[in-house]
């Protein structure tokens, strides 16, 4: 069975490669260096050439708080390109299964916790992401549409705040936690007496290892099949105050830690239901400690080789 993999070489995308290989299937990856997901003639062909069984959309121009802010036009129109150009080239060579990735951030940013599926579209977005968090709505319901008028069988997976290997570690771009992780490392290695962080710590989020979110699509493939989207989370939050200090503790940083409340904060609290999932047999098997403690070593040694994005 033939596979395909949108976003092979990010953080979801490489961790799926992985899954996938280990369960013995041929998988193709696709990245900018193999083929430009925003035009859909090459897209369209790429597909029909290679006539995959299952496509898997990890691909999207993510990033924190800062990138959603200040690029929300790049990050509307070329995940709306992305994600549109993969259904249509699925759609068009008769692809049997396909699973669309988004995010927890397409609920209202004052959802009541956690959050069940049932609560998209039933309040306000948060402001710093909303472009971003539109586009994968607009996926979900694309998918949906698929799914009434062609009686197709594809999913759509929505996963809470993802890290692990191959993530994006560069400080402008980057989620809350890598950038902790790497600004505890650096800080530790040069000495500082304190590192600065964004906000104010009050903030709860959820955090999954991506090899987590790997068995659970391998799961929803064989288990799931729903035009309602799937919640992929661990049930459980932190404060970011507290992911800080805890991260600070692996890394071996003991200086002062100081929070810049004029940046923004986001959301006050996202934390997933994930009944659904778990009723499928699944349920996350890294801990935060361990998967911080492992990407914390597979950062230093890519740090080492140059293969990391800072």
């Amino acid at each position: 069975m033939t596979v395909v993999i949108a976003g092979s070489t990010g953080l979801v995308g490489s961790a799926l490669v992985k899954a996938f290989e280990n369960t013995g299937q041929q998988v193709l990856g696709i990245n900018r260096n193999v083929l430009d997901l925003t035009d859909p003639k090459a897209t369209s062909e790429f597909i029909s050439r290679n006539k995959p069984e299952i496509i898997i959309d990890a691909a999207a121009l993510v990033g924190g708080i800062a990138a959603n802010n200040s690029r929300p036009v790049e990050f509307l129109t070329q995940n709306l390109q992305i994600q549109n150009n993969l259904m249509s080239a699925a759609h068009l060579a008769n692809v049997p299964k396909f699973v669309f990735l988004g995010s927890s951030c397409i609920y209202p940013k004052d959802s009541p916790q956690p959050i069940k599926e049932e609560y998209l579209l039933t309040g306000p977005l948060e402001e710093t992401n909303s472009a971003y968090a539109i586009a994968k709505i607009a996926g979900i319901e694309m998918l949906k549409s698929y799914r009434k008028e062609f009686g197709v069988k594809w999913i759509s997976i929505m996963p809470t705040n993802l890290y692990g290997p191959s993530d994006n570690f560069n400080l402008e771009t980057s989620h809350v936690l890598p950038a902790l992780l790497r600004k505890f490392l650096e800080a530790r290695e040069s000495g500082k007496e304190f590192v600065e962080v964004w906000g104010t710590g009050a903030p709860r989020r959820e955090f999954l290892h991506v090899d987590d979110l790997a068995s659970a699509v391998l799961i929803a493939l064989e288990s799931y099949d729903s035009s309602l989207h799937l919640n992929v989370g661990t049930g459980f939050d932190i404060s970011i105050n507290d992911l800080a200090v805890k991260i600070a503790g692996i890394v071996g940083f003991s200086g002062e830690i100081k929070w810049d409340a004029s940046r923004p904060d986001g959301t006050s609290q996202k934390v997933l239901d994930i009944s659904r999932i778990s009723s499928l047999g699944w349920e996350p098997r890294i801990t935060l400690d361990e998967g911080i403690s492992s990407t914390l070593t597979w950062l230093q040694s890519a740090m080492e080789t140059g293969g990391v994005r800072l």
